[in-house]
């Protein structure tokens, strides 16, 4: 057979073929996944955001998370832009927005949009279910492509989970991220990736590029959702928001136990009992089996979390709740993200690093008040600036949220300043009658096996009594303080955020007060406004007094707990049930 002719019937063989497979029908199943993955795609595409500066330079990528305008994106998207910016959505429409809060070294800021109050939502999903393997979507503005703000979608797969990036610097350090091989490039940062169903399970942030394109390898990570929500109340607060520490340094010894090097001893850690050589097994739930394992974790943690630890010596293990501290020192965050040149950053030990280690931070957004001053009146009303906040205005409309619920009920024209409560306690030492006095000056007690008074004019760090209590009277004293002046006249009072409390299954609400030096912290039930719990603090790097309220009653118009369980140094020193309250005018002194 001559070429002209095979190369015919090849030909027509070919278009035979392809007549056929044209013809054939898809299987259902083919089209309903095609059919699936266009409309989580939609979905998801509605919550996206092209993120943009006050003046329409820069950007990035944003997700939102509520009907009612907040945001996630990246911190280092916000920096550039300072308390303003600008959000383009699939509507084609453009929305001001506000910065929140801020979490530097997690690269994570919450913003608000406004000009709607059914803004579409993303849903969040949990990341520690998320496998390698799984599919996923990268959604958001590479390039700045979306000029008419519908966002581009790159598609792929989760290449890892739990990984650990170091510092960029002396900040943004990636823990417990999520790898995926769907391409996020430049103008992904702070965008949203969705799981196949569509629900969010990353914040998008870092990438390994070429070097000289800036093109996108197959390698790019995501801040873990479930890390974000830990922090979002303390984002939701205004706050520059700062990681955790055990205050303990850790390493693999020869058999490859992740055993402790170092700690110091006035953190909680080492008042729980852990020490040198100690093998640490598990913190917040998680496994520790490698240095990086526990770094992975405490950095999906805020700090004043209180988590349970787990320890091995001499073959015996120990489970004890540990209150982590703060990788920063008090201002010395907000100081490295406003530029001005600052102590580099403690070690878990305690010491600071070479001076020739600091690495200049980005600029501040508190910096760039300037630029709020061409800002929309909607973002100018939202916004209020203060030493160490990203956004007061947030962080006091809490406080006042909590004052109201504090004092619901309670006329400051009737109110008395002295308290009788009488009742009865149970404890370990003993049981039986009890009344205790709260005034303005002084407190006493009178227990079945303890009688005595405090003075609430003397240096206050040193009113302890009754002993084993780390200080009860004061504790209630600054409890009833509350009550009586607000917070207006409390002290220094800031809202931190939301935390774990034991024995409650959801996040409660932190006020922190600072009253002559001592310092309270204020647990609240966040849909009640009950106060749940109060831990006094009487002095830097000791146990507090702990007081768990409960069994609220009416008392003239107020709700009032009649039960109080306390504890000392995680001993229950007893269970106090008031059968009475009486409010009367303080007798002079």
């Amino acid at each position: 057979m001559n070429r002209p002719i095979l190369m015919w019937n090849v030909g027509i063989w070919l278009l035979v073929a392809a007549t056929e497979v044209l013809s054939a029908e898809v299987p259902a199943a083919v089209l309903g996944a095609q059919a699936a993955r266009v409309a989580v795609v939609a979905a998801a595409s509605d919550s996206t955001l092209a993120v943009f500066g006050p003046d329409g330079g820069g950007g990035g990528s944003g997700v939102i998370i509520s009907p009612d305008g907040y945001a996630l994106t990246n911190f280092h998207v916000t920096a550039p832009s300072g308390a303003a910016m600008k959000c383009g959505m699939n509507d084609g429409k453009l929305y001001d927005a506000v910065l929140v809060g801020v979490d530097p070294t997690g690269d994570v800021a919450l913003i608000k949009l406004f000009g709607r109050d059914d803004f579409p939502a993303a849903t969040l999903g949990d990341s520690d279910k998320v496998r390698a393997g799984d599919w996923v979507y990268v959604i958001g503005n590479p390039f700045l492509l979306a000029t008419d703000f519908v966002p581009s979608v790159s598609y792929g797969i989760i290449s890892g989970v739990h990984r650990y990036q170091y510092p960029a610097g002396t900040l943004l350090e990636y823990t417990d991220c999520l790898q995926t091989d769907a391409a996020i490039n430049p103008g992904n940062s702070g965008g949203p990736l969705f799981d196949g169903r569509g629900t969010l399970i990353g914040i998008n942030g870092r990438g390994s590029f070429e070097k000289r394109g800036r093109v996108n390898v197959g390698v790019g990570y995501a801040i873990s959702i479930n890390q974000i929500k830990n922090f979002l109340g303390y984002l939701r607060s205004g706050r520059i928001v700062d990681h955790a520490t055990l205050g303990a340094v850790v390493a693999s010894d020869e058999e490859g136990r992740v055993v402790v090097s170092d700690i110091l001893e006035n953190s909680d850690a080492y008042r729980r009992g852990l020490r040198l050589d100690d093998e640490v097994v598990k913190l917040a739930g998680r496994p520790i089996r490698s240095v990086n394992a526990l770094k992975n974790v405490l950095g999906t943690l805020p700090r004043l979390w209180r988590v349970p630890l787990v320890y091995r010596r001499d073959g015996e293990m120990y489970e004890v709740l540990v209150r982590l501290g703060g990788v920063h020192g008090a201002g010395e965050l907000a100081e490295k993200i406003s530029g001005k040149p600052g102590a580099p950053p403690r070690r878990p030990d305690g010491r600071r690093p070479k001076k020739d280690q600091k690495t200049p931070p980005p600029k501040h957004p508190n910096k760039s008040i300037d630029k709020l001053k061409k800002a929309p009146a909607v973002v100018k009303q939202h916004y209020e600036q203060k030493k160490g906040f990203a956004n007061y205005y947030f962080n006091r409309r809490h406080i006042q949220r909590l004052a109201d619920a504090v004092r619901r009920g309670w006329d400051p024209h009737e109110q008395k300043d002295s308290w009788v409560l009488t009742g009865d306690i149970q404890s370990d030492v003993g049981e039986g009658p009890m009344r205790i006095v709260l005034g303005p000056k002084v407190g006493s007690a009178e227990l079945p096996f303890y009688q005595g008074r405090a003075d609430f004019t003397d240096e206050l760090s040193e009113v302890l009594d009754p002993p084993a209590t780390g200080g009860l009277l004061l504790a209630l004293h600054l409890w009833q303080r509350l009550f009586l002046g607000g917070v207006d006249d409390f002290g220094k009072v800031e809202y931190i955020g939301t935390v774990p409390l034991h024995g409650h299954a959801h996040q409660v609400d932190l006020l922190i007060g600072m009253h002559a030096g001592v310092e309270v912290h204020f647990m609240f039930d966040p849909d009640s406004g009950q106060l749940l719990a109060l831990e006094m603090f009487p002095d830097d790097g000791v146990d507090p007094c702990e007081i768990y309220f409960g069994d609220y009653r009416e008392v003239d118009g107020l709700s009032l707990p009649h039960r109080f369980e306390v504890l000392y140094a995680m001993r229950r020193y007893g269970v106090f049930r008031i059968s009475s309250f009486a409010f009367k005018e303080a007798e002079k002194e």
